[in-house]
């Protein structure tokens, strides 16, 4: 989860877009200028990590802005490079305000998104077991752990670990029975490996107060990872509108990410949205918009998701100085820039025609076609949905 103290920089941000945003085209002036194809979108959920790529010398985002129907009241305009190459979103926090901005988006036909590779840009807590303080993330999977049925720890069982249990299920370890298809999300791992090769040219950025807030974790061996400076770590995203903290749910969500996708994921980042948008761009490859291979999902660490041995769970969240939200702010665009210059460099040679996947990409369900390695498997019969008609569809499900 993102840092909770950040209402100077919340400030900053905001003031910074209206300074520097060109005026922003309405609708039917957007319209006039149809079909901007990006190469890239960065897509953001609040101010400072959008801010974090405003004023870089190598384009300018807030060129040209425009105004889409449905995204959030506070950030109403996507923001583009002067030829459109480089575009950027800001969704609003938690996965409501994410799934509505990026449906609105994707479906607002002022766009053709057919080539364009999204890469999530966010801001993360991080699990010490894997990575740390101003560590940059590529995830492979983005896993909804907290879509199950909770009850309130002192009132569980003596032989459950946890309150989470999976829906339909009646114990924590068993796999969900009741599935509603957005679970998990799993992404390019072909083009995930090429974005951590063009992130790790990236000189890091850090601070005194994280260097020493983290060494704090180095009593402990399963966090030797914490212990050490920031870098660039392929593992895993738990999205959860719940911004929990601890050691115990920590490690319940970590026994979920490995559960629901069957054994394979790092449980590693924290972060309320990365699912919502997957499902948002999901459903626009379904209808032919979007191209779901072309997916990044890219978080930086904030914030620990547990305290160190001898720090209480509520000083770690409420009070401690970690540092990390500053570098972790300054990661995204030192390390995010590396990827966007690594595709728009490789366009004509690479990226134009694609990255073909070779792991499997998409939901639990198998809408995009392919067979999950997660899960109970394809309910469509590796049968894409975007090729299949309503009639077949029901007959799948026993309709008539």
């Amino acid at each position: 989860m993102r840092s909770i103290s950040c209402a100077s920089q919340l400030l900053a941000a905001f003031a910074s877009l209206s300074l520097a945003a060109a005026k922003p085209l309405s609708v039917l002036e957007a319209r006039g200028h149809r079909h901007i194809k990006p190469k890239v979108f960065l897509i953001d959920m609040f101010p400072p990590e959008g801010a974090a790529w405003y004023g870089i010398p190598e384009f300018n985002l807030l060129a040209k802005n425009i105004s889409v129907p449905g995204l959030s009241p506070l950030y109403p305009d996507v923001h583009c490079t002067e030829e459109g190459d480089v575009c950027q979103i800001v969704t609003g926090e938690a996965e409501i305000n994410a799934a509505n901005s990026m449906n609105a988006l994707t479906f607002s036909g002022l766009f053709d998104f057919t080539k364009t590779y999204f890469m999530i840009a966010g801001i993360a807590g991080v699990s010490p077991k894997v990575a740390t303080l101003g560590s940059v993330t590529f995830a492979k999977y983005a896993v909804s752990v907290e879509l199950q049925y909770e009850f309130d720890a002192r009132e569980i069982p003596a032989n459950f670990t946890t309150g989470y249990v999976p829906q339909g299920s009646t114990d924590p370890i068993e796999y969900p029975q009741s599935i509603y298809g957005t679970e998990v999300f799993e992404v390019n791992d072909n083009l995930r490996q090429l974005a951590i090769g063009f992130a790790k040219t990236a000189v890091l950025n850090d601070s005194t107060a994280a260097m020493a807030y983290r060494a704090n974790y180095a009593s402990t061996s399963a966090y030797e990872a914490g212990s050490r400076g920031p870098s660039v770590v392929g593992c895993d995203a738990a999205t959860s509108d719940v911004y929990f903290s601890g050691t115990l749910l920590s490690e319940a969500f970590e026994n979920t990410t490995k559960l629901f996708t069957n054994g394979s994921g790092v449980y590693c980042t924290t972060a309320q949205e990365d699912t919502a948008t997957l499902e948002a761009l999901l459903r626009g490859a379904i209808a032919n918009l979007t191209d779901f291979s072309r997916i990044i999902v890219m978080r930086t660490a904030s914030d620990f998701d547990r305290p160190y041995a001898g720090e209480s769970d509520t000083f770690n969240l409420f009070y401690a100085n970690q540092g990390g939200f500053e570098p972790a702010i300054d990661n995204i665009y030192l390390a995010g820039i590396k990827v966007v210059e690594g595709i728009l460099n490789e366009w004509e040679s690479t990226f134009a025609k694609g990255i073909p996947a070779t792991n499997y990409i998409g939901d639990i369900f198998g809408s995009l076609g392919g067979m999950p390695d997660f899960g109970p498997g394809s309910m469509f019969n590796d049968n894409p949905v975007k090729k299949r008609s309503v009639k077949g569809r029901n007959a799948a499900r026993g309709y008539a």
